[in-house]
């Protein structure tokens, strides 16, 4: 079954990993993220709202419509939160946050759960200061066609179970829908750009099986049972290098645009 994000055993699904370097090298390409005012749209656990803080901003703020994934995020972050750090339960259409307030928007692995871009878009540009910047990042069905390597495990999932292909592929929006969706919501200067961004470096195949079968931020994976999911794992152990270590790249498509 597809991922229940609103149950509490999920609730530290999405918090168990950093953003990575290669990530704050790109955004720090596209927006100067020092003092900024960050709303960080479908923020998960919290993961890229905290990384915001570590390039400089003065204050991120993580909005998600699940409470469950929510006390994750809170839990990731800590009993004595950081400055400048909030969380807030609200949907990405209709945030509650005021008019104007942001710098930047961020919107990671979001658009593709949405059925209304331009709906999310009117409502980040609403949130932004004049001269302010929304970050959309997400795969687009060509991110999501490469095929499997031992840096891009997500193409084995698809090679051994294609029906997962097929889910996939359907719920990512094309490059050219996400900017046709971004000027309708009245953006400017859209920009796109790819990255490779490093996931995790394991030890050895084993670890990449063990955190496989436990499904940890990867919601495609909820629908295969679990025999199936042990089945993948073994297989992805198989086609990797025993006993060295592996660095896994997810692939995304960036989108910057201005207010």
């Amino acid at each position: 079954m597809p991922i229940d994000f609103h149950s509490p055993a999920n609730r530290l699904t999405y918090t168990h990993r950093t953003a990575g370097a290669d990530w704050a090298r790109l955004v720090g390409d596209l927006v100067d993220p020092v003092g900024a005012r960050v709303v960080d749209v479908g923020c998960g656990g919290g993961v890229y709202t905290t990384a915001w803080l570590d390039l400089g901003a003065a204050s991120a703020v993580g909005v998600d419509f699940s409470a469950a994934i929510l006390s994750g995020a809170r839990e990731r972050a800590g009993s004595s939160s950081r400055e400048g750090l909030s969380f807030r339960e609200d949907d990405a259409y209709a945030t509650g946050l005021p008019d104007g307030g942001a710098d930047i928007v961020f919107e990671r692995a979001l658009i593709h759960h949405l059925d209304d871009l331009a709906g999310c878009f009117r409502e980040a540009r609403r949130l932004l200061a004049p001269g302010g910047t929304l970050i959309v990042q997400d795969r687009t069905p060509a991110d999501v066609a490469r095929p499997g390597t031992a840096g891009h495990l997500r193409g084995f999932f698809f090679e051994r179970f294609p029906a997962l292909l097929t889910i996939e592929t359907a719920r990512r929006p094309t490059g050219a829908t996400v900017e046709a969706a971004l000027r309708e919501a009245g953006f400017t200067a859209v920009r796109t750009t790819a990255l490779a961004e490093t996931r995790r470096t394991y030890t050895d195949a084993r670890e990449v099986g063990t955190d496989l079968r436990a499904r940890t931020g990867r919601s495609i994976l909820h629908d295969l049972t679990d025999a199936e999911l042990d089945e993948l794992a073994a297989c992805i152990e198989s086609k990797l290098p025993s006993r060295t270590p592996i660095t896994e790249i997810d692939h995304w498509t960036i989108w910057s645009a201005g207010r």
